[in-house]
């Protein structure tokens, strides 16, 4: 079960090396060199990683922009729909995907999950209608995430070898940030260039426009899923569920494996509730979500705030992407130098980093005035986010919030 593969990972990744690397460049090359027996399916897991998620990164960016201005829901309307539609049906669907995945194998649910996105993407691409956008658009299209994001995860696991684990998951962790940088330059590119096509009578909005590039990055993952080796995620024990499933019958496998997941993860449940340190790792996440909002209020919050504060399109996605400029740099450096530290030590003293960061944000902005005028502004405005005229001082605040923000989260992360 995926509960299952999700805990095999996490005690891979804490347990003790047998053999120690050498330290220095050699050690750190060494960590690297690993790879160059990689099987050909976890350099594709790599590629599908990147491609999922810059399309998914877009998309998010997109989002409240294209709930407002296109389908015409207020901010609070919109908000509601990413806050309590959206995010909801991720978390729900991403649960069931372990045992969808355990029932069909890492390809089918790839195959199934990209197709979903594929269709979804599409009617957003193509339809104003809210009612159409949300119930053929928007909702399968948090089921197709739900069913790549995550099993990208056990993807890693099983076609890494224990030697290769520790460093794919770095690489998995690293290619996230690159899509994410990726994808605020697209996203700043396309509202640029404020296109107004028409192609036989059809004119699409600028998030239309946006929404046809993450499409187009969810149809390259078709051949690139296609070279995954059918056999090659599979143990003995997969083939032997798979015999069972044959047996069966394929939905009537399917409906057995679900059942079997709900079963066993129901279970789980009941032994975790009668400990009590359960409910204080409760707490703790609860926390470690709240840095996750403050996070993701770049991607739905920023893009409205940058059009009204900053000027209409502001380059916000350039400006977010000083984060996963930051944590690439970062997160490996400090992850060397805080091996010894206790892991919830490090996690408590990133996240309060990470949550004083957003309180520049709440500084008047008078404050920051001769820095916007200054050699920083000079450098951030017109040399990196390419400005013309005077720098706003919100630009400055919000370089500075995303570098304090991306030193804690090096820490927690």
């Amino acid at each position: 079960m995926m509960e299952a593969q999700v805990a095999e990972v996490i005690k891979q990744q804490i347990a003790p090396e047998e053999h120690v690397a050498p330290g220095g460049f050699s050690g750190f090359i060494a960590k690297f060199s690993v790879l160059r027996d990689g099987r050909r399916e976890l350099w594709l897991t790599f590629l599908i990683k990147l491609l999922i998620y810059t399309a998914y990164s877009v998309t998010n960016k997109t989002m409240v922009l294209w709930l407002s201005k296109d389908l015409g829901f207020s901010d609070q309307g919109a908000s509601a729909l990413v806050g309590w539609v959206w995010a909801p049906a991720m978390t729900i669907f991403t649960l069931l995907a372990g045992s969808l995945t355990d029932a069909i194998g890492l390809r089918r649910t790839f195959f199934l999950g990209v197709a979903i996105c594929t269709f979804a993407r599409t009617v957003m691409v193509l339809t104003l209608n809210p009612t159409l956008a949300l119930v053929c658009g928007l909702l399968p299209l948090a089921v197709g995430e739900a069913l790549g994001t995550p099993v990208l995860l056990a993807a890693t696991r099983v076609y890494s070898t224990t030697a290769q684990r520790s460093i794919s998951f770095s690489i998995i962790y690293a290619l996230m940030n690159v899509g994410y940088f990726v994808a605020g330059y697209v996203f700043d590119f396309i509202r640029s260039l404020d296109l107004h096509l028409n192609i036989a009578g059809f004119r699409p909005t600028t998030h239309e426009q946006l929404f046809g590039v993450s499409l187009a990055l969810e149809i390259l993952l078709f051949p690139t899923i296609y070279f995954l080796r059918r056999n090659a995620e599979r143990s003995g024990s997969d083939r032997q569920l798979q015999a069972r499933q044959s047996s069966l019958g394929f939905w009537s496998g399917i409906a057995r494996t679900f059942q079997q997941g709900a079963s066993d993860t129901a279970s789980l449940f009941r032994k975790l509730i009668g400990q009590s340190g359960f409910y204080r790792l409760l707490v703790f996440f609860l926390f470690i979500g709240f840095l996750k909002a403050i996070f993701l209020q770049m991607d739905y919050v920023f893009p409205k705030f940058g059009d009204r504060e900053m000027g209409l399109h502001a380059p916000v996605g350039k400006l977010a992407g000083i984060n996963a400029i930051l944590i690439i740099v970062l997160a490996p450096i400090v992850g060397a130098l805080t091996q010894r530290i206790a892991s919830y030590r490090i996690v408590i003293i990133g996240s309060v980093i990470c949550a004083a960061g957003v309180f520049i944000m709440a500084l008047p902005a008078d404050w920051f005035v001769p820095a916007a005028n200054g050699a920083l502004g000079g450098a951030l405005g017109h040399g990196y986010l390419q400005l013309t005229g005077t720098v706003h001082p919100y630009y400055i605040m919000s370089a500075l919030y995303l570098t304090v923000f991306s030193v804690g989260e090096a820490f927690y992360s």
